[in-house]
């Protein structure tokens, strides 16, 4: 088993690190920073995002697993005094049916971001947004190369569905369970009047369909994949759809969606 560790560098991610290693090695876990098997993230969901584009180019042969250090993330399974547990069951024997842990994968959001300068690829965890940075945006979105709505506000958040508990929940959009394939488009502060009219709720779309936003005016955008900002001052266009490849978790135990939806905003 050959593991790696990425912490949110604060004292006590970086003591709880230092402590992983030592017992990894008791086990005889194998450090390896260029191809683990398994991806530890300690710290928070910000940490468990830094992780993923870290490794984003060994998605198909990589999980993650989570250890928090403050509040429960949603990415995040196990607590800091449950660390010795943890490397205990990533050096078991996989062929024990006690031991062997269960693989679930999340849908994640592809993203072609074409500018008069050239074409960005990028694929996000949470969420992908964008705004202005002088005020308000004037954006065209089209669903399936047909017009759908023209835009006026604060943005647009396209939203995994793991993302969907994140930004997306606070602009009012629903909470999708991740074993659903889709993606999700929410308003920011949409203005609605005679020039301009939006749907004003949120709008789900399966795997199937992708969507185009685009800069319908010279503005200066500010474009947000997970926690990467990017300024743009020539867009054209932003395409979003369902990506083909999906991240990998690793579950030693069950720990299931709707139980950390309650454990964050009812308990």
């Amino acid at each position: 088993m050959r593991y790696y560790v990425l912490d949110r560098g604060d004292q006590l991610s970086l003591e709880l690190a230092e402590s992983f290693h030592k017992l990894a090695a008791d086990q005889g876990l194998i450090r390896d920073a260029d191809s683990p098997d398994i991806v530890v993230s300690i710290g928070g969901d910000g940490t468990m995002l830094h992780a993923f584009h870290s490794f984003m180019d060994r998605i198909a042969s990589t999980a993650f697993v989570g250890v928090h250090t403050g509040h429960l993330g949603f990415y995040a399974d196990w607590k800091a005094d449950e660390i010795p547990e943890l490397v205990q069951m990533m050096a078991g024997d996989p062929e024990d049916s006690h031991l062997k842990p269960r693989i679930v994968q999340y849908p994640l959001v592809d993203l072609e971001i074409v500018k008069q300068s050239g074409v960005l690829k990028h694929v996000c965890l949470n969420e992908f947004t964008l705004k202005s940075v002088d005020g308000t945006v004037v954006l065209q979105v089209d669903i399936n190369d047909h017009m759908f709505e023209m835009f006026r506000g604060d943005g647009i958040c396209v939203s995994t569905p793991s993302g969907s508990t994140a930004y997306n929940k606070s602009l009012g959009g629903a909470m999708i369970h991740p074993s659903i394939e889709a993606f999700q488009i929410s308003e920011i502060a949409s203005i609605n009047n005679r020039v301009f009219r939006t749907m004003g709720s949120s709008l789900v779309l399966p795997n199937h369909h992708h969507c185009d936003i685009y800069s319908r005016k010279e503005q200066n955008l500010l474009l947000t994949v997970d926690h990467v900002n990017l300024r743009v001052s020539d867009l054209i266009s932003v395409r979003c759809k369902v990506a083909e490849q999906k991240i990998s978790f690793v579950r030693y135990r069950p720990f299931p969606f709707w139980t950390r939806v309650r454990n964050a905003f009812l308990d």
